[in-house]
């Protein structure tokens, strides 16, 4: 079987939707050859040596695993090249699986798959869009937040919502080796367009905490890391937090990562704060893959109340999410002060992020496979 999964996101970012993307497709490996499509103008010739290894390199690092089992395949998507070309180009494929921006085009694949991850409030589709959609027989999405404003916005009935998948156990055996420390984490890409960080935010949230609740935060630092795509937008962060005990990474393995995971006690999320949730759900964070890997490793999420954050924390850890600055400092200092709630909320979301693991993750992917009747 030939199987090919196309994002117009890869190979230019390092986030949870290129995880994403790639995690499938390794799961995807135990059903056929699998290729990842790479635009590119002239498409008919071969990607360099230079060029492959390059996208190799990145993203080995960026996970932490050998990809080379994964082909790399020149393609015409996402570039200017013709209606035709790009439908030829599909038919080769038996399964073609497509991480849509928004946009759709038509599938000459045996079988097709649109996962959508960004909750955008969008016209339902067109007539025209409507006949493209026919060439797709499975839809999914990364989120039941992502879900809902999908079908409520799109007019696109979605098949099954196919959540990220996190290494809950390694981050599990990881956490057990090494000693927690005062440390609040955000990991997190630096940049403002659509679901931001909002670093920013994050600064000035510790630094009124320290202000406010001096006793508590004693000897307390916020960790803040994640690559940079706005020079600028990073370059204000880092102004912003001059003289506070804050360290920014911009450079990590991913073992280095997960060491920081197993040192942080409590885990900070603020994207989409002050944003109106009905208004910009795109703003939202879309699902939220780095909290599910603090509470893996347990950190306990203090995370705002908003896009794909409570589905990630479930019904037995709501005390935790919040909705304005006051609150979260005021959870944020109660667990500082009382070590004994924060073991005990550390267990349960520890416990909670197996709803993330892999197991969940093929079982949702294997039930996708047998609707489209593509087997082993």
């Amino acid at each position: 079987m030939k199987i090919c999964l196309y994002s117009p996101y890869f190979p230019k970012h390092t986030g949870g939707g290129e995880k994403y993307l790639l995690d499938v497709a390794q799961f995807m490996a135990t059903y056929g050859q699998v290729f990842l499509a790479v635009p590119q103008t002239e498409f008919h010739q071969q990607l360099s040596s230079s060029e492959t290894e390059a996208i190799y390199t990145k993203y080995q690092d960026f996970l932490g695993q050998d990809l080379k089992q994964l082909e790399l395949l020149a393609s015409p998507l996402g570039t200017k090249a013709s209606f035709w070309q790009k439908l030829n180009w599909t038919r080769q494929f038996d399964l073609l699986y497509f991480i849509t921006d928004g946009s759709l085009f038509l599938s000459g694949a045996g079988k097709s798959v649109i996962h959508i991850q960004i909750p955008l409030i969008r016209q339902p589709l067109s007539f025209f869009e409507r006949l493209k959609k026919l060439s797709w027989q499975f839809v999914n999405t990364n989120s039941a937040f992502t879900k809902q404003i999908v079908e409520k916005h799109w007019g696109l009935r979605v098949n099954a919502v196919h959540q990220p998948m996190v290494d809950v156990a390694k981050l599990e055996l990881l956490s057990e080796k090494i000693q927690k420390e005062k440390i609040i984490l955000h990991v997190g890409r630096f940049f403002r367009q659509l679901h931001s960080k909002r670093q920013d935010v994050l600064v000035r949230f510790f630094k009124n905490l320290k202000k406010q609740y001096p006793q508590e935060s004693k000897g307390w630092q916020l960790v803040l890391i994640g690559s940079v795509e706005d020079e600028q937008y990073a370059r204000e962060v880092k102004k912003l937090a001059s003289g506070l005990p804050i360290k920014i990474i911009h450079t990590v393995s991913r073992d280095e990562l997960d060491a920081w995971y197993a040192k942080a006690s409590i885990y900070w999320h603020t994207t989409g704060f002050a944003v109106d949730e009905d208004l910009h759900p795109e703003k939202m964070e879309h699902f939220g893959i780095s909290t599910v890997e603090a509470m893996a490793s347990r950190a306990v999420p203090v995370v705002i109340s908003k896009g794909g954050q409570p589905e990630i924390l479930g019904a037995g850890l709501t005390e935790l999410l919040w909705q304005d600055e006051k609150t979260c400092l005021a959870k944020t200092a109660e667990l500082m002060n009382n070590e004994h709630k924060r073991a005990f909320l550390a267990t349960q979301a520890q416990l909670r992020s197996q709803n993330f693991g892999p197991e969940k993750f093929e079982t949702n992917l294997r039930e996708m496979m047998q609707v489209l009747r593509l087997n082993q």
